[in-house]
């Protein structure tokens, strides 16, 4: 299959950015100089800035009012996610590190959406497990620890509603997934994402954004994906 795909240099990725209004406010900035400052090995599992931009848009998109994150490092993405809930809306973000959260929880408060957010640190299977059982999540996001990505895709899937929206990061792995023998967390993204594919509940993509991100659609009952 030819390759449509256009090489994207960092003139490229400027360009884009600023055309597609997705060059983080002084805010976002702030908050990503300060997790280089505070995490110099880990500041990369902050989402991109395009991929920010996306989660505030689908989010505003799909008039979601219940949304679950995993994985809420310093903040960045549930900053994203919470800028597009209207009043009254609820971002659950689940995290095991309080030290990094704490970062998170001042930049929401700055950010004016403290109030949408609820940090709930534990495991994040026991948070999800502990969520109404019902469909009710108008959209959930998970960029965390990757040999979990399959457990956290069957907690999270019943939760949806029909129409519903779930996204799951890293999914091409630095292009590590094609490798004949990947590493430990490449081998667990690869196979989270054929799980994924083979889940006759959801329609899904995987975009080329950043690291790879899959949007998997919650089918209604009785129909079938594409």
């Amino acid at each position: 299959m030819t390759q449509r795909n256009l090489p994207l240099t960092s003139e490229l990725y400027d360009y884009l950015l600023t055309q597609g209004r997705m060059v983080p406010d002084a805010l976002l900035a702030e908050l990503v100089e300060r997790t280089r400052e505070a995490a110099p090995g880990q500041a990369h599992m902050s989402v991109a800035p395009e991929e920010g931009a996306l989660l505030t848009f689908l989010v505003r998109l799909l008039g979601a009012t219940r949304v679950v994150e995993v994985g809420t490092f310093t903040g960045f993405s549930s900053l994203c996610l919470a800028r597009g809930l209207p009043a009254g809306g609820l971002l659950v973000t689940c995290d095991v590190s309080d030290e990094w959260t704490r970062l998170a929880r001042e930049f929401w408060s700055r950010g004016g959406v403290a109030d949408r957010i609820e940090l709930r640190l534990g495991p994040a299977l026991d948070t999800l497990r502990a969520l109404p059982a019902e469909p009710h999540l108008d959209l959930a996001f998970i960029d965390a620890d990757k040999p979990g990505y399959v457990g956290y895709w069957e907690e999270l899937v019943p939760r949806l509603r029909p129409g519903a929206l779930l996204m799951a990061d890293n999914t091409l792995f630095s292009g590590e997934v094609i490798d004949e023998y990947p590493g430990e967390k490449a081998a667990a993204i690869r196979v989270f994402n054929e799980h994924a594919r083979r889940d006759p509940r959801v329609e899904l993509v995987i975009l080329p954004i950043a690291d790879g991100l899959t949007l998997a659609r919650r089918l209604p009952s009785g129909e079938v994906g594409a």
